[in-house]
């Protein structure tokens, strides 16, 4: 009898710990950091039995998750491109080369952008919102 109540209670504690770290936090590392997304039904099954069977532990699952971003679908790739590159399609007057932009991200993403679609929207930045980033401005 009491190496049942011994496996009994080691269940509940390993169940009881998966669901105090969070399932889709411990399930998907690579989600961690996401804003926003469609919610991953799997995960928020997860933490949905963890609520049926631990209250407060399946609500605190479904807190990291959703703090934490685990929670959404993985969205979409990013890239960075080098910042000296960038300098070198900026021309004297402060113009970015649209045509150099476009093959530069081809060059570095292997994705095509329609850089020269009349229906893209193209936003100015100000010398503000640069150093809101802790950027200066140098063309």
């Amino acid at each position: 009898m009491r190496t049942q109540s011994r496996v009994i209670a080691g269940v509940l504690a390993v169940a009881l710990f998966t669901q105090l770290t969070a399932c889709g936090t411990l399930f998907y590392p690579d989600r961690r950091g996401q804003i926003e997304g469609k919610i991953d039904p799997a995960v928020a099954a997860m933490d949905a039995i963890g609520i049926l069977f631990f209250v407060i532990p399946g609500l605190i699952a479904f807190a990291i998750d959703f703090a934490t971003g685990a929670i959404y679908l993985p969205g979409g790739q990013t890239a960075q491109l080098d910042p000296q590159q960038l300098k070198q399609l900026v021309d004297a007057e402060g113009k970015l080369d649209q045509a150099g932009l476009k093959a530069l991200i081809e060059r570095s993403t292997g994705h095509r952008l329609p850089l020269d679609d009349p229906r893209l929207i193209r936003h100015s930045g100000s010398a503000q919102q640069l150093a809101a980033f802790g950027l200066r401005p140098a063309a």
